[in-house]
């Protein structure tokens, strides 16, 4: 037997603690959207069109995404 370390999966407690994970990336997007929407609404009414920070929340929200893709696979 070789001392090299091996490539075995996680185990049942760090499957757990990732999935623990991916559910507050899932929730954080859901509040990030909240506030997304609340800044497009607020620029809508006061007919200033669309904000800066847009591009920015619209970035973060397809990180988070992706990272919860990467993580529950």
């Amino acid at each position: 037997m070789s001392d090299e370390p091996t490539n075995d999966i996680p185990d049942a407690g760090q499957l757990e603690r990732l999935r623990e994970i991916v559910e507050a990336l899932r929730d954080a997007i859901g509040r990030l959207d909240d506030v997304h929407f609340d800044i497009l609404r607020e620029a809508s009414a006061k007919r200033a069109g669309r904000p800066d920070i847009d591009k920015t929340l619209s970035q973060a929200r397809r990180a988070l995404e992706k990272a919860v893709h990467l993580l529950d696979e």
